[in-house]
């Protein structure tokens, strides 16, 4: 199978940022031209770019169209793109836009029989589900939602079991205990999900420091990883991730 590095662009008021699990309050800047930064990536021989608008992931309403354009037009990367996506309109605007996937988040864990539908009628190689998940005291993983401050009904695996049935290839699964914690990525979250769905291609996201985190993530069965901020950091180079 495959193997795809995505390194990660998350802007927020068109800044190039990396939050701390997911808090608003703790950001890091890194630059104000997100393009630079994709033309990088290309230039270090990247495929693929994760593009997150993290200004519509809480308001709603993606921004980032003009940037998605620009970023197809010189750098030839397929992008997979998501923040905000609320309803099909959404989906088809981004698609249009030169988007090769969208992301989809919170909708997917609160209204899931809509993103079923969308997978049906855009094609399971158009969407990519993104689920943000934290483990509990009773070892089950959970789906946190708004924000990570409240808690779907149902769990990863019960959730993940409907979207496989429903036809779902690309998954993008984030440990929230690790995103943006450089603590090494979930292999004990990954490694029984990509055997339980083999038709799901799994992205690992969170925690990922050097190479050999890379190299754990595609043993452990996933069929990619997301990289920021240990590229933003300089602790990894695309290179070095790419060769694995």
């Amino acid at each position: 199978m495959s193997f795809t590095v995505y390194p990660a662009i998350d802007v927020r008021a068109g800044k190039v940022v990396r939050l701390r699990q997911g808090d608003y309050a703790d950001e890091t800047r890194y630059g104000d031209d997100p393009l630079a930064f994709a033309l990088r990536y290309a230039d270090a021989g990247a495929t693929w770019l994760h593009l997150v608008d993290l200004d519509a992931a809480r308001a709603g309403g993606y921004t980032l169209q003009p940037l998605l354009r620009e970023i197809r037009r010189q750098t030839g990367l397929q992008v997979q793109t998501g923040g905000g996506v609320r309803s099909e309109a959404d989906v088809a605007a981004l698609l249009a836009a030169g988007a090769a996937r969208v992301v989809v988040g919170s909708l997917a864990v609160t209204a899931p029989e809509t993103v079923m539908g969308w997978l049906a009628t855009f094609g399971s190689e158009r969407i990519t589900v993104a689920l943000d998940t934290r483990q509990d005291e009773t070892g089950a993983w959970r789906l946190p939602v708004h924000g990570w401050t409240q808690v779907a009904s149902d769990t990863l695996d019960a959730l993940l079991a409907r979207y496989a049935d429903a036809g779902l290839v690309h998954l993008l699964c984030t440990d929230i205990a690790r995103d943006g914690m450089l603590a090494g990525p979930s292999i004990a979250l990954y490694q029984p999900l990509c055997q339980r769905y083999p038709g799901v291609r799994v992205q690992a996201s969170g925690g990922v420091r050097d190479a050999a985190d890379v190299a754990a993530a595609r043993t452990a069965g996933c069929a990619g990883v997301v990289l920021g901020k240990a590229l933003l950091d300089g602790r990894l180079s695309l290179t070095e991730a790419l060769a694995c």
